[in-house]
């Protein structure tokens, strides 16, 4: 048998895998459960009308914080921060990590982006919502950041697991906040969008280090 020699850090550190398999697991499982729970819906229910009233419509100057989070979702904004986060992988000499900063963010707007015409849920009678691409792509963004910062500080398996997600998390609320704030999503959108980045980002990172190894 060949022997699989690793040439470069691994874009997955092994301390995370077995722990972001279960959290992508969970996130997918939650993520399909939404979408059949809102299949085709455009009604305010649920935790959604518990929620959205209190965040819906911000007043500045919070406005003017949700607009500039929510540029960072847009293309232009998207593009700018891959290329910074892809930059500062390369710099510290970790190429995988560069790769799935590109890749991660391709691969989980590709999932929000196909899921949107399959769930069929409307806000504002024809905007198509579920799971929020925003919010996704922040989510996506900070796991790559918590994945590079676990390498670059070599941590054990419970301080990379609880920089790794709470990166995550506050990525996810700050974009999902910002997205029901401006009125372009649900709450339950953000949370879709959220575990749409959780599912895709390690299992991207897994392939991508199993390509590697092999080339």
């Amino acid at each position: 048998m060949r022997q699989l020699v690793r040439t470069a850090p691994a874009a997955l550190p092994a301390v995370l895998r077995a722990p972001l398999a279960m959290s992508a697991a969970l996130a997918t499982a939650v993520l399909v459960a939404l979408g059949i729970l809102h299949f085709h819906d455009s009604g305010l229910t649920g935790i959604d009308a518990v929620l959205l009233p209190s965040i819906d419509g911000v007043q500045p100057p919070w406005r003017y914080v949700a607009l500039v989070f929510d540029f960072g979702g847009e293309p232009v904004g998207s593009v700018i921060l891959v290329a910074l986060l892809a930059g500062v992988c390369w710099l510290v000499h970790r190429v995988r990590t560069a790769v799935l900063t590109v890749l991660g963010v391709v691969v989980t707007v590709a999932v929000t982006t196909v899921l949107k015409p399959l769930v069929g849920r409307t806000i504002h009678g024809e905007f198509l919502s579920y799971p929020s691409g925003h919010t996704a792509m922040a989510t996506a963004l900070a796991l790559v950041i918590g994945l590079l910062l676990t390498d670059r500080l070599a941590l054990g398996r419970a301080a990379a697991v609880a920089l790794v997600l709470g990166l995550a998390l506050v990525a996810g609320v700050a974009m999902g906040w910002a997205e029901v704030a401006l009125g372009a999503h649900y709450p339950t959108d953000a949370a879709g969008g959220f575990c749409a980045a959780l599912a895709a980002v390690p299992g991207t990172a897994w392939v991508l280090d199993r390509v590697a190894d092999r080339l």
